[in-house]
Formats: C-alpha cells, structure tokens, sequence
C-alpha cells in the first residue's frame, strides 16, 4: 500500500512544485490550501505530515497544529515537518516537537531523501 503524504501549505506554488516533485514515486500525496484540526488530519490517514507555518486564512499556524498531532495519543505517532521561511524555523520545530523542519526555499534532493527515509522507517 502507497505512504501517503499530507501537505498544507497555503502558497499554490508550492503545492504544485511539491505535488510534481513526488508524482514519478508510488508516496499518495494530499495536498491543501487550508489548515486543519486533528480530527480532519486524523481522516486522511497520512503517513507524514507537512505543515507550512503560515496559513493565510486560519486560525492556528503550522508550528500549532504540530503541537496538536503530538499532544493527541491517536497522532503522536505521525511524522510532522515544519516547511517555511521563517527565520526561528528551528525553534519552531523543537518548541512543537516536529520531527524536522525544511526551509524555503527548499533543496530538492535532500529534502526528497529525508522524508523517503523517514517513509521506510
């Protein structure tokens, strides 16, 4: 069975950029312009998690709903990587306890390769 990725991030660019980047691999990626809660995320039965931390139009940031998925017992175990620009990313993601985090702009490779191991583990 396809891994399957969910990713929120409410720049349309970068939604299409990262739905290109995984669509020659058998990773099932759902893609949204929108936050969600822990419910909605818990309904799409993603493998991994990627949450930009600025999401125009919603009412919590990326780095809260990460601390969301690791607060609920029914999440903790889901991969969630921060993916933005901002300039404390990495407090963000240690302060959440996100597995990871990726700045923009992004390295391709590494990035493809980080969460294809992550994926296998």
């Amino acid at each position: 069975m396809a891994k399957r990725i969910l990713i929120i991030d409410d720049d349309e660019d970068m939604l299409e950029m990262l739905r290109i980047v995984f669509q020659t691999s058998d990773i099932d990626v759902v893609l949204s312009d929108k936050g969600m809660t822990g419910n909605e995320i818990k309904v799409m039965h993603p493998d991994l998690v990627l949450l930009d931390v600025q999401i125009k139009g919603y009412i919590l940031t990326g780095d809260e709903i990460c601390k969301e998925i690791k607060s609920r017992p029914d999440l903790t175990h889901i991969p969630v990587f921060l993916i933005s620009s901002e300039r404390d990313l990495e407090q963000l993601a240690v302060a959440c306890e996100a597995d990871g985090y990726f700045s923009k702009p992004l390295d391709i490779i590494i990035f493809k390769k980080i969460l294809n191991d992550k994926l296998r583990e």
